[in-house]
């Protein structure tokens, strides 16, 4: 029963912990009215030595806040037991964990999924706005503080929480308080407040900017952007110049050996699964927020602006049949064909007068001043295919290869090492696996779109075909005419000729031309139709045996599958794939 704790309205059990922090802990708790769940921060001892200004800071900050992306404040209320009475917030209970928890999944190792992203970034720019409009400084920005939920869509609704730090700042105020967690730290504040060396620095609103850059990181490759050999918290020094001697436009740092270089990073890593579509919008973003000189660092106003433009893109799926890659063309609903064919020439390198593009099977025609929401729609599994019309390279699926960050097996037992050690190996599989998942949809759309190419060719060299022999017919008509003609010239005139039977004979002879042209090239596609229906057997051949793959696969990952022979020579044929997959081209 000690354990039992509560407050007029709420009740909890201390084992029920959300979160912990130096100030107060969050658990999890129930209305004793309608057994409703919340979230409950009860405030410790130590949070009573601060200034009562500070002390009240949470409340009033929260009470004024109110945004489906903010978590909300419900009631402030006061335990019950004891003569103490401690402070309590009673706050929306979001039931699927913090941003960091999702990322601490080895699925989510080398970062989250493109949508998933896209919906991280949704929620945290509007929540941030909102912040913004009533002129709040958040100040310890990080996965562990933005809190998840799933609605009745099935879709994540991520939300800003713990503004114990928070308060009230305009964009041209100052604050010389130290608050936040050290790896997202603004490099000014972390001097002062992580390497305690004396300055006099004032803050400003941009610190937030910061901490969103190394969320927006974290979120989207699964590590944090700037490391130091033996990490953030082994080598603080080291991480301080790290972030305050970035260049320009770098977006990470890693020093890999003792004492080592830093190896700077202007892109995003291999392992990230965000498309070249979304990295390319999202890279600059990171660029100028991540910005040590405050001076130099982007405002709210840009930063807002340019991941709006973002989230108001939409998106057309294209499948380069040749290079063998899937891409997403982010552009704006009123964009032309022209900006589309431009967007899909910077991703692939092929000129817009090369691109030619087929959907659903059959050619598709994009005039120059469609508009993109005129497009038809395009999904992950009905992309455009896009084929040049020069010979283009295989680039394939990019990836670095799993076995680099396989962990190794210590010889001792060790509980700690032991759990990494197991996380990192679920982590390698779970990449394998993705790898494994966009090798097999590419080699689907591989051999569906040489079908449709092949069917096409196939339709061109029957239409070629059957104008031969319209030709031929056409040919003989004109002969039989002209032998009468010239019979009857000949009877009338008493053997003179005439104008109308040498024009007649010089049609003859062009169509005679034409004829013999189009009879040596049946030959030729006659040729070719045989080559191409033997093509398109053995592709039909692939593609069902690609789809008993699948369904072999499917099968054994159900409890109780007896088709272990089965999955034995479906993974040598998946192994073999992969392998030949492995290098671009």
């Amino acid at each position: 029963m000690l354990k039992m704790q509560s407050t007029p309205n709420y009740l909890w059990n201390t084992d029920d912990v959300l979160g912990q922090g130096a100030t107060a802990s969050v658990y999890k708790a129930r209305s004793k009215r309608s057994g409703e769940l919340v979230a409950v921060k009860v405030f410790n001892n130590a949070s009573y030595l601060r200034p009562q200004e500070v002390q009240m800071r949470e409340f009033e900050v929260l009470r004024k806040l109110n945004h489906k992306n903010i978590v909300k404040l419900f009631a402030v209320e006061e335990t019950t037991q004891g003569n103490s009475k401690q402070k309590v917030l009673v706050m929306e209970y979001c039931s699927r964990g913090s941003l960091l928890s999702v990322l601490e999944d080895p699925e989510n190792s080398f970062g989250l999924s493109e949508s998933e992203f896209l919906i991280v970034l949704h929620c945290v720019v509007a929540g941030m706005n909102h912040l913004r409009e009533n002129s709040i400084v958040h100040r310890d920005i990080k996965p562990g503080n933005i809190m998840r939920l799933v609605g009745e869509d099935g879709q994540s609704i991520y939300k800003l929480t713990d503004f114990g730090a928070a308060r009230e700042l305009d964009d041209d105020e100052k604050f010389v308080s130290v608050y936040g967690t050290e790896e997202y730290l603004h490099p000014d504040m972390y001097e002062r407040a992580v390497l305690r060396k004396p300055q006099q620095k004032a803050y400003g609103v941009t610190v937030d900017l910061w901490s969103i850059g190394v969320t927006f990181y974290h979120a989207a490759t699964g590590s944090l952007p700037f490391i130091p050999f033996g990490g953030p918290r082994r080598n603080k020094e080291i991480m301080y110049k790290i972030t305050t001697e970035k260049p320009a436009g770098a977006i990470a740092g890693v020093q890999r050996q003792e004492n080592g270089p830093i190896e700077w990073s202007y892109e995003l890593p291999i392992t990230c699964q965000l498309s070249v579509g979304l990295k390319s919008q999202l890279i600059p973003i990171l660029a100028n927020i991540l910005e040590v000189d405050q001076e130099k660092c982007w405002g709210f106003d840009q930063f807002f602006a340019q991941t709006t433009d973002i989230l108001h893109r939409i998106v057309v799926h294209v499948f380069s049949l040749q290079q063998a890659t899937m891409h997403r063309v982010y552009i704006h609903a009123y964009n032309t064909t022209t900006i589309f064919l431009e967007a899909v020439s910077t991703q692939t390198n092929i000129a817009p007068h090369h691109q030619e593009y087929f959907f659903e099977g059959h050619p598709y025609q994009l005039e120059p001043s469609l508009q993109a929401h005129n497009f038809s729609r395009t999904t992950e599994n009905s992309p455009l295919t896009l084929l040049s019309s020069v010979p283009q390279e295989p680039v394939g699926v990019r990836f670095r290869d799993p076995s680099l960050d396989f962990p190794k097996f210590v010889p001792k037992v060790d509980v700690l090492a032991d759990c990494s050690m197991a996380k990192g190996v679920l982590s390698a599989v779970h990449q394998t696996l993705k790898i494994s998942r966009s090798l097999l949809k590419c080699q689907e759309f591989i051999l569906r779109g040489l079908y449709w190419v092949i069917e096409i060719l196939k339709a061109k060299c029957s239409r070629v075909l059957e104008k031969r022999e319209a030709a031929v017919s056409m040919l003989s008509c004109l002969q039989h005419t002209e032998l009468k003609a010239f019979v009857l010239y000949d009877s009338v005139s008493g053997g003179n000729g005439s104008t109308e039977l040498k024009d007649l004979a010089e049609v003859k002879t062009r169509l005679q031309t034409v004829t013999e042209d189009l009879t040596r090239c049946s030959h030729s596609i006659s040729e070719h139709k045989g080559t191409l229906d033997s093509l398109l057997s053995e592709l039909v051949k692939q593609r069902k045996q690609a789809h008993e793959d699948r369904m072999e696969r499917k099968c054994i990952s159900c409890p109780g599958s007896t088709a272990s022979g089965r999955w034995s020579a479906a993974s040598r044929r998946c192994s073999s794939y992969t392998s030949n997959s492995r290098r671009p081209g």
